[in-house]
């Protein structure tokens, strides 16, 4: 566990990035990724940067990771979706432990949210196959492709539960969580149990600490 910043154990507010932070989704994505990737003619050896289209919002992540037009991006994406909205729970598991953790901040009194690029509909299922809404008092996602800006969805939730910004702090597993908490002024705790990150990512990026696992994360978050 690394500790880079300022201690977060008394903020009445956590906000949860989904992917690779409350869920396993790494395996899903990345294989449906490719799948469709490869029907697009992109290269075996270009698809080893798959990883990396977890974090930025879709289409926008297959122009920026594989050079993808616009279009080409956009039709990906629909094809993309079209498998994996039907991996079902299996696509979409909660991190050992992380179900614990989350009923622990619960009983602590904390406020708990989620705010992710996923598309929201599609995150608030997520959230409801793994049997957690009832531990949320709001999940955010994109409601539409041309939302590109995370640092919106994290503002909303603090608005919407009537908050402020330092009374928040934002868990996430890439560097555009940090940076996109940061632009509100919402502090960043780092992630790097699912593998998503590169080296040293996160604490470039400014986070405030980086957990290596979940138990590190409870550390963190509670003391």
């Amino acid at each position: 566990m690394a500790l880079t910043g300022e201690d977060v154990t008394g903020r009445r507010l956590v906000v949860f990035d989904f992917d690779g932070t409350l869920a396993d989704t790494v395996a899903g994505i990345c294989a449906t990724a490719r799948t469709v990737l490869r029907a697009h003619g992109v290269p075996e050896r270009e698809l080893e940067r798959v990883r990396q289209i977890i974090g930025p919002p879709f289409p926008q992540a297959f122009s920026l990771v594989f050079g993808l037009s616009e279009d080409e991006a956009a039709q990906v994406t629909a094809e993309y979706r079209a498998i994996y909205q039907d991996l079902g729970l299996k696509g979409w598991p909660l991190y050992p432990g992380m179900r614990e953790l989350l009923e622990d901040l619960r009983a602590s009194g904390r406020r708990l949210a989620v705010a992710s690029s996923k598309r929201e509909t599609l995150v608030i299922r997520a959230v409801a196959d793994n049997g957690i809404s009832d531990l949320f008092d709001l999940v955010l996602g994109k409601t539409s492709d041309e939302q590109t800006s995370k640092a919106q969805t994290i503002a909303r939730v603090v608005s919407e539960l009537g908050l402020r910004a330092c009374d928040a702090v934002m868990v996430g597993d890439r560097h555009h969580d940090v940076d996109a908490a940061a632009e509100v002024g919402v502090a960043c705790v780092g992630v790097t149990y699912g593998g998503t990150a590169a080296p040293g990512e996160l604490e470039e990026a400014g986070a405030c600490a980086v957990a290596a696992s979940v138990d590190e994360l409870r550390r963190v978050l509670l003391g």
